[in-house]
């Protein structure tokens, strides 16, 4: 069978390797480093053994300006794209574009690729408190870009709340403007419940990310069901073929992660990612400007 590339959780590819990413389509290989115990394996990168790329990314800018997906596709590639777009704050995520960019290219990958190859991510949902002790989050722009991703033909949402990794605590530690808190079980349910309604309104459906418990809090009634972030059963309805279907034992399958199995070929350490942003996991880089 075929397998499914993941580019990449690990990094943003579309924002900051795609000329890497395009060398190794052109060699028919990727060599990937496991994060873990650093053995090393080729992955095939041919069309003949790749069914789907899988796109994460928070800024598809230069993809689209320089026609990469168009240049996959030609070549024999099936594409996905999993799309965050959380807010227009620049204090938690200082280093994208402005949100009404972000938006275009959500619509323009909608339009050249089809959206029901998009996972719209709202992700994560962040609590913190400020300097003068006031609660914040970012959810003050849901509202418009779920219209946004309504009005391009987008119906899936994924999201999750914040987990305060080591590496978030010491990177804000003497950030006298973020401190991260976690809604209470029964504020996080709620916090569900409305953007799920919300959702719903617009034709649209929420799904979560790894939120096992959340979800088994959640009333009988609701539609919010827990996702698969790459979704190898929706890639053979849309393309064909036959996949794995098999869950992803490397993710979080413990915490709800319902990810089918694929290979992720980014690197931690030889693609950091420089978005900045103060909730992500991996080590903070020195980021350029926009």
């Amino acid at each position: 069978m075929k397998t499914v590339i993941s580019a990449s959780r690990r990094t943003d590819i579309p924002a900051f390797y795609m000329d890497w990413f395009m060398a190794g389509i052109k060699e028919g290989t990727f060599e990937v480093v496991n994060p873990y115990n650093r053995t090393v394996r080729q992955v095939p990168a041919g069309p003949d053994e790749v069914h789907t790329i899988v796109f994460w990314s928070k800024n598809f800018g230069s993809f689209l300006d320089m026609g990469y997906g168009e240049t996959l596709v030609r070549r024999g590639y099936h594409l996905f794209f999993n799309f965050t777009v959380n807010s227009k704050d620049r204090l938690l995520e200082p280093n994208l574009p402005p949100l009404d960019v972000r938006l275009s290219q959500l619509a323009e990958i909608a339009r050249r690729f089809g959206p029901e190859r998009i996972h719209w991510r709202f992700d994560p949902i962040c609590f913190y408190t400020t300097a003068n002790g006031d609660l914040a989050n970012n959810l003050k722009d849901f509202s418009a870009i779920a219209d946004a991703a309504a009005e391009a033909g987008i119906r899936r949402c994924i999201t999750s709340f914040m987990d305060n990794y080591a590496k978030t605590k010491n990177r804000t530690a003497h950030m006298p403007d973020v401190t991260f808190v976690s809604p209470d079980p029964e504020k996080q349910v709620h916090i569900i419940n409305r953007m799920a309604s919300q959702l719903e309104n617009r034709g649209m459906a929420l799904h979560t990310c790894c939120e096992k418990a959340l979800t088994e809090a959640l009333p009988a009634t609701s539609s919010v069901t827990p996702s698969a972030c790459i979704p190898n059963t929706l890639f053979m309805e849309l393309d064909g073929g036959e996949i794995s279907t098999r869950k992803d034992t490397g993710q979080r399958v413990a915490q709800g992660c319902g990810c089918k199995v694929s290979i992720d070929i980014g690197s931690y350490d030889k693609h950091p990612c420089f978005h900045n942003c103060l909730f992500c996991y991996a080590n903070p880089q020195t980021p350029p400007s926009y």
